[in-house]
């Protein structure tokens, strides 16, 4: 894990508002159908400005920590926010002092052991510690690299 500055960034996608403990039981977890409607061939065809093949999930408006609810919109990078299709949001991830880590590997497990490091880092009382505001999901051909808001 490495303290980076991420760079601002302005995402378009679908958004689901959960918990990591609702994500824990698939019959209340919300997360696999949104990542299975923005993985869809052709979700993001009608969105003008896409600057990357990436993927990227914004994890914010967190009520208060990991145990909280927050909001997870999963979309494509673009360079400014055009007239939105229907059932799709645009946020501002602004820039922001990040602790990065890298998931590599098997997916989706190599993401959730990336995860579970930024738990075992949040409940061990890791510094500089976590801000909770909003953190980012960059997903590409090699994996995914996370941007946690310190």
């Amino acid at each position: 894990m490495d303290v980076t500055e991420r760079a601002e960034l302005t995402v378009v996608g679908f958004a689901v508002r959960t918990t990591n403990a609702d994500e824990k039981d698939p019959e209340r977890a919300k997360l696999p159908a949104l990542w299975k409607r923005a993985g869809a061939p052709g979700a993001f065809a009608h969105v003008p400005g896409r600057v990357d093949e990436n993927l990227y999930a914004v994890l914010t408006d967190y009520e208060s920590d990991h145990n909280g609810a927050f909001t997870q919109i999963v979309g494509i990078g673009v360079r400014t926010v055009p007239r939105l299709p229907e059932g799709m949001v645009a946020v501002r991830v602004p820039a922001a002092k990040s602790l990065k880590l890298e998931a590599r590997g098997s997916m989706p497990q190599a993401l959730v052991e990336a995860w579970q490091q930024v738990w075992h880092y949040t409940e061990s009382g890791g510094s500089p510690a976590r801000a909770f505001t909003t953190d980012l999901e960059v997903h590409h051909r090699d994996g995914a690299d996370l941007f946690i808001g310190l």
